[in-house]
This record gives C-alpha cells, sequence and structure tokens, in this order.
C-alpha cells in the first residue's frame, strides 16, 4: 500500500488499523483486486445486448444461446506467477478460471490458451514454454476439461514477463443461473474443498500488482499449487449443489482469498459478514487470521446457506468428499467482522475442526473482540486512480518509418521470394503448434467438432437440436505497440473474423488487457486509447463486452511489455449439420480471395524478421470487417467453399501455404510482389472455390460489397505464385512443422 492509501483506511476506519485489517486492505485494494488505474477507463466499452443475462462484475459472462440453455465465459491472467513458477503458475490459472466458470452453475467444458513468451532461442524461454505448457496440460487433462485451442506469441518484448492467458468457456440451463450474493441475515457461508495453507498468500493479488525486479524467483513460495482432483470433486459438489437448489450464492476464492469471497458476496447485497477464522480447515501449524484471511489456497468454494438447508449441504460434501465448514454468518450489520475462537462459543452451526498437527485445539470465548471490523463495502471499493496520460515520446518517429520503402529496395518486383516464405513458414510465431495443443486432451465430452489448429474452435452443444459454438483468442501486440486503438481493433477484429470462417455470428467478446507499470503517462495512454479501439470494434460489429481482465505492471527490470489487449470472442451456429469446411485447399478448387490488399508491413512478421519493428499497422476498416464476417459465414454455413482460411500473419503468401499444407496439394496463383505477399491488411479471407461454384461466390461478394478476385487454382505438388515464390509442399511442410520441435528438442539446458 502506498502511504496515501494507509491514511484512506485510517481516515475510513477513525483509527489505525489492525494487522489483519492492514493485512485484508492490502490484498483488496491491490491493482489486481481493485482495479483501481483502470475503472475510470473500462466503463467506455458496450456490455449490454438482449442475449446478454450477465455482464461484467460478476464470476464470469453469461449469455443465452437458446433452447433454455445459457453459455458461460471468462478470461484471466496468470502472467506474474507463471513467470515465477511456470507448473503451477500456469496450472493454477486453469484451475481458478475454471472455478470461475462452475460458480455461476455452469459445467466447464473448454480452456483455451492464449500465451506469450520471449524469443524462443533463449534457455529460459524455453525453460518457462515447457513449464506453462507441462502445467496447462497437467490439470486441465487431470480435471477433465478440454484445453480446445489457443494461440502463442513469442517476441522480445516477453523476455522477462511471459504472458499466460486462460480463457474457459461453460454451459448451463438457464434457472441453474446463479451469483455470488449473501443475503438473509442468519445465513451461513460454508468454505467448501481444499484446506487452507500458506501456499499462494500474496499470490495472485501481491505478484500481480507490482513489477520484476532480480530477486522475483525468492517469490516462488506466494504462488498456489494446485489439486485438479480436489477441483474435480469440488465441481461435481458444487453443480449438484445447485441442482437441488441449496445455495443462496456461490463464489469462488481466487485472489486475496477468504477476505475477498466473504466481504464481496456481502457487500454486493448491503449485508454484513462475521469470520471466524478458527472455523477454517488449515494444513499448516501456525497459521494466524492474517495468513487465513490472505492464503489463496486452490480449490475453495464458499456457498451461503440457509441453516435449514446445512445438514443437507454437508451430507452432499461428505458423499463427494469434499472438506466442508461453517466459516461465515451473514448479518445485518453492515460491518466484514473476522473473530479467531468465537463461533462456537455462541452457537453458530458447525465446529472448529480439528488443528494441525502440532498446534492445539483454538481457545473459544463469547467475549472475543474481532480481529477485524470494517465497513463491509470499504474493502471492495479501493482507490480510484485518473492516472497521468501521454503517448511515448518517440511514437512518431516510429509511426513514420515505414519498413515498406526499405523492404521493397531489398526485394524489388521479380525477387525469387522461396527462401523468404520458407524462413517465415518457420517462424515460431506462424510455425505449427501441434508440439503444444498434442500434449492436451482436446476431445473431453466429445463436444469438440473442430480443435487446435484452425481458424477458430467449434463445439457441439449437445443438448440441443444442431446448434454449435464457435470459439477465437488473439492478440496483436506489435500492432498495439505502433498503435494501440487500432491494435485492438485489429485483435477484435482478427478474432471475429476466425468465428465468422467457421459460420458462427459473434455473440460476445471477453477481453485479458496485459500491460505495463500504470505509473508510466505512456502505458496509460496506452491503455486508455486499447479500450476506446476496442470499444468501438466492438459497437460497429454488435458484439457486447461480457466480462475481462486487467493485467497490468508487466515489466521486466523498468521494461514494459508491448500493450496486449488479447480478447476472446464467441460465435454461435444455429445448424450445424456437419463440420465446418476447414482450412484446407482441394485439388481442382480455385483460388479466390476476398478484401483488399495494401502495401501494409508495419508491425509485420516478415518485417520484424528483417530487424524492423516500427512503421504504422493495417487499417481497420471497421465497416468493411462486418460486410466480410457476414459474407464469410454465409459460405460457410451454405458450404459455398471447400475450404477457406484468414490473412493474419505472413499475409496470404503464408495464409496460402497453411492451406497447401492442411490439404496436402499445391497451387499456382499470381499474387504480385512482395509488398502483396507478405502485407497483413486486415478483413481478408483466401477461399477454397469448386470450380462450378465460383461465379455464385463472386457475385455473393459483389452484391456484399466486398472486394474479391480470384488468385489462382490450387493442385499439383508445389507451391507457385509466379514472379514470386516456388517451393515444394514437402519443403513447407517440412519447414513449418519442425520448427518447433526442432528448437524444443535440440538443446538440453535449462535456464532458470
Amino acid at each position: 500500500m502506498t502511504d496515501a492509501e494507509l491514511a484512506a483506511v485510517v481516515d475510513e476506519l477513525e483509527r489505525e488499523p489492525t494487522g489483519l485489517e492492514l493485512a485484508m486492505y492490502s490484498v483488496m485494494w491491490s491493482e489486481h483486486c481493485s482495479y483501481k488505474s483502470s475503472r475510470s477507463h473500462l466503463g467506455r466499452l458496450p456490455t449490454e445486448a438482449p442475449w446478454v443475462l450477465v455482464g461484467p462484475g460478476e464470476g464470469a459472462g453469461v449469455i443465452d444461446v437458446g433452447d433454455g440453455l445459457a453459455v458461460a465465459i471468462r478470461i484471466e491472467s496468470h502472467n506474474h506467477p507463471s513467470a515465477v513458477e511456470p507448473y503451477q503458475g500456469a496450472a493454477t490459472g486453469v484451475g481458478g478460471i475454471i472455478r470461475d466458470i462452475f460458480s455461476m452453475g455452469a459445467r466447464p467444458i473448454a480452456v483455451m490458451d492464449p500465451l506469450r513468451f520471449g524469443p524462443l532461442d533463449d534457455p529460459r524461454t524455453r525453460y518457462l514454454f515447457e513449464g506453462v505448457v507441462s502445467g496447462i496440460s497437467g490439470y486441465g487433462n487431470a480435471v477433465g476439461v478440454p484445453t480446445v485451442g489457443g494461440e502463442v506469441v513469442f517476441d522480445e518484448c516477453y523476455t522477462g514477463n511471459p504472458l499466460v492467458n486462460v480463457l474457459c468457456l461453460g454451459v448451463l440451463p438457464k434457472e441453474r443461473l446463479v451469483l455470488a450474493r449473501a443475503e438473509g441475515a442468519g445465513n451461513l457461508a460454508v468454505l467448501m474443498g481444499s484446506s487452507t495453507g500458506r501456499d499462494g498468500i500474496g499470490g495472485a493479488s501481491v505478484l500481480a500488482s507490482a513489477g520484476f525486479v532480480e530477486g522475483s524467483e525468492t517469490k516462488r513460495p506466494s504462488v498456489q499449487v494446485g489439486d485438479p482432483f480436489e477441483e474435480k470433486k469440488l465441481i461435481e459438489a458444487c453443480l449438484e449443489l445447485l441442482d437441488a437448489g441449496l445455495a443462496i450464492g456461490v463464489q469462488d476464492l481466487g485472489a486475496a482469498g477468504l477476505s475477498c469471497a466473504a466481504s464481496e458476496t456481502a457487500a454486493k447485497t448491503g449485508a454484513g459478514m462475521d469470520v471466524d477464522a478458527a472455523r477454517v480447515a488449515k494444513r499448516e501449524p501456525g497459521m494466524n487470521p492474517v495468513e487465513v484471511l490472505t492464503s489463496e489456497s486452490q480449490e475453495r468454494m464458499l456457498a451461503i446457506v440457509t441453516p435449514e438447508n446445512l445438514d443437507e449441504v454437508l451430507v452432499l460434501c461428505d458423499r463427494w468428499e469434499i472438506r466442508a465448514s461453517v466459516v461465515g454468518r451473514v448479518t445485518d450489520s453492515g460491518r466484514f467482522r473476522v473473530y479467531d475462537g468465537y463461533f462456537d462459543s455462541v452457537g453458530v452451526p458447525g465446529a472448529n475442526p480439528l488443528p494441525p498437527l502440532g498446534d492445539d485445539p483454538p481457545e473459544v470465548s463469547s467475549d472475543r473482540e474481532p480481529v477485524a471490523d470494517v465497513p463491509i463495502g470499504s474493502l471492495g471499493d479501493g482507490p480510484l486512480y485518473h492516472r497521468p496520460l501521454a503517448p511515448p515520446d518517440d511514437l512518431d518517429v516510429r509511426q513514420a518509418a515505414d519498413p515498406a520503402r526499405e523492404l521493397f529496395t531489398r526485394f524489388p518486383p521479380g525477387t525469387d521470394l522461396s527462401g523468404e516464405l520458407l524462413d517465415l513458414l518457420a517462424s515460431p510465431n506462424i510455425a505449427d503448434k501441434s508440439w503444444v495443443w498434442r500434449q492436451y486432451d482436446h476431445q473431453l465430452f466429445l463436444n469438440t467438432v473442430a480443435g487446435p489448429g484452425g481458424d477458430a474452435s467449434v463445439l457441439r452443444l449437445k443438448e440441443t437440436e444442431g446448434r454449435a459454438l464457435a470459439l477465437s483468442v488473439d492478440g496483436k501486440g506489435r500492432f498495439a505497440a505502433l498503435d494501440p486503438r487500432v491494435g485492438a481493433q485489429l485483435a477484435v477484429l482478427e478474432a471475429a473474423r476466425n468465428v465468422a470462417c467457421s459460420g458462427a455470428r459473434p455473440l460476445a467478446l471477453v477481453n485479458c488487457l496485459n500491460f505495463g507499470n500504470p505509473e508510466h503517462p505512456e502505458v496509460m495512454w496506452q491503455f486508455s486509447e486499447a479500450v476506446d479501439g476496442m470499444g468501438d470494434a466492438c459497437r460497429a460489429l454488435g458484439i457486447p463486452v461480457v466480462g475481462g481482465n486487467v493485467s497490468f505492471y508487466n515489466e521486466s527490470h523498468g521494461v514494459d511489455i508491448d500493450p496486449t489487449p488479447v480478447v476472446g470472442v464467441i460465435g454461435l451456429i444455429d445448424d450445424l449439420v456437419s463440420p465446418p469446411p476447414g482450412i484446407a485447399l482441394r485439388e481442382g478448387d480455385r483460388i479466390v480471395l476476398l478484401g483488399a490488399t495494401r502495401p501494409e508491413l508495419g508491425g509485420s512478421e516478415w518485417a520484424t524478421r528483417h530487424g524492423m519493428r516500427d512503421g504504422r499497422p493495417p487499417v481497420a476498416d471497421l465497416a468493411a470487417a462486418r460486410l466480410l464476417h457476414d459474407l464469410v459465414a454465409g459460405l460457410a454455413t451454405d458450404r459455398m467453399v471447400g475450404g477457406l482460411h484468414d490473412c493474419s500473419d505472413g499475409g496470404v503468401a503464408v495464409a496460402l501455404a497453411e492451406m497447401a499444407i492442411a490439404g496436402g496439394v499445391g497451387f499456382r496463383v499470381a499474387v504480385g510482389d512482395a509488398r502483396t505477399c507478405f502485407s497483413e491488411s486486415a478483413s481478408r479471407v483466401v477461399l477454397s472455390v469448386g470450380p462450378e461454384q465460383v461465379n455464385e461466390v463472386l457475385g455473393r461478394a459483389s452484391s456484399a460489397k466486398v472486394p474479391a478476385m480470384v488468385l489462382g487454382d490450387a493442385g499439383g505438388s508445389d507451391l507457385r505464385s509466379d514472379g514470386a515464390f516456388s517451393v515444394t509442399v514437402e519443403a513447407a511442410e517440412r519447414a513449418w512443422r519442425d520448427a518447433i520441435p526442432s528448437i524444443m528438442t535440440a538443446t538440453s539446458d535449462v535456464g532458470y
């Protein structure tokens, strides 16, 4: 806490805080928990639509998908814990986001993992990369929730501060929807799940609210430790609890632990809450109330139940072998009071659990004074900062340094670009990511129609007559570094475009806003610009923002990461009669490009590989994007195409190569020179179209006012663009498929 924040606490309490009160305010007023630097900006995002049942501010956003079903979706970050301890940091990120979903009454059915690391030729990056992927697979596979997609980006700005974002999706009957509410004086707060230990104290609330410096590895004990088997039992117990109507409200214990869960649930209704630390089952001896209330030990949930239902709740928990104890009581005091050895003496149902080995039973007395007594809303309110905003001093210079001119000089028309294409396909940012997703079970529940490796993941809704969901996660950090407003728009456009390629119409968006130190004016300017850009794009596409997460202090040794707004878009397919077309070229098809190509190389993968990180990002034409998305979704739904693929990293040349590799068939096209081959102009999609359907596809594009042109034909064993490049399918596939495995297996060094 800052001195000013401590003074505010003293003013609020009209006295000096106790040690526990100070600890609770410290974690609850942290950047991670209070959003004190971002709240003033987030209100500019659009959050409402007729199908939105629950928007931002709850455990997850919830949308109506028809047939009496709803979908809960949320995205979170576990960046700093993963940098300190990659396996457990990533694993508990998965566990935490899953609990957010089933706390709403939804069964988690899918996870996605947008990840960012430094260059893969760095030993420590490889250590982090391998540990994070292992943590996600180890937890997700064991708990029984499939990881169905994601993305991995490698860039030097993330070298000291990787980004580990996790999205989770769940499905629920609308009548099972429950919110985190504690109401009704005399009702009880039941803590369910694992015992409470010292692991994880400050694990999210503190680690995510400060930059990294030398010695951060000493924070390793603060990282939470996950137990996926305990989480699986907790999922089933909570869903049964809600099906039986035994809970008034449910809240998971995440950042700030019990102090957050107990106070937030009561503050939302204006009630009060008394908590007894002696009622909390502890796994380590000598734990004091500060440790008990701020521990972030995993696999714990807080359920608000009536005294009449308590016995049935405890029997249910016992049947699932879930530890459960009454740790709190709802009051009408408007205060959050914490005791230590009080409930047993005043007749609160339940009893103090057995102490850990080495501890004596807690002393119990009805004369106990609370060790904390604060206004219920004060912990959650926190300070609200309007931090200074200023663009980076070198922004104009960077934007003016257009790499297209230099690259045109190096690679004039007629230059053989075959080597350039192969180098791009071997770039870890573009190369095959199956080294990652083959470690995940993405077919659990047998809902997965289209899994990792395509534009969007598609999950069928087995409870409906043919409906399905499409999911995509995207972020454009290099573009946002050059223009954060446009970079955020381009992230939204790409995610929505990927969803459209599956034939879905977008319903909602969640965001994970990863930025540097908010005390730096340029970071807050980047954040404000990104929020406005995202808001503009969402309004243009008709996509409400139903939830999100802000992750600040992503810096290392005083150097901020590039602004990295990551978005997840969910879309609905009304009638999935067969799998979506996919990205593969078909032998004998004609190849059609939708959308306009400009010589836009600022922030592109090709320019970056040549050491040029400056310029302006591609234009984000929001109106043109919506026209394209509607056209593409219709073509996919009507099966007018054999395959389709969005153009993004590496431009149309890479998109064509990826389609050729997927289909095992070559092509001959006329794309143009290097600037058009590798331009990353937005809102473009490549189609593989049967010759008999080309005229109708072009006619639909004309009616939709979407530029369209026939590039050439699919066939043969070579990837050829007249006057530009010619490589074999075999060579292209080898470069693309072997890149990441060869880096990961060629070295045995580990960088701690």
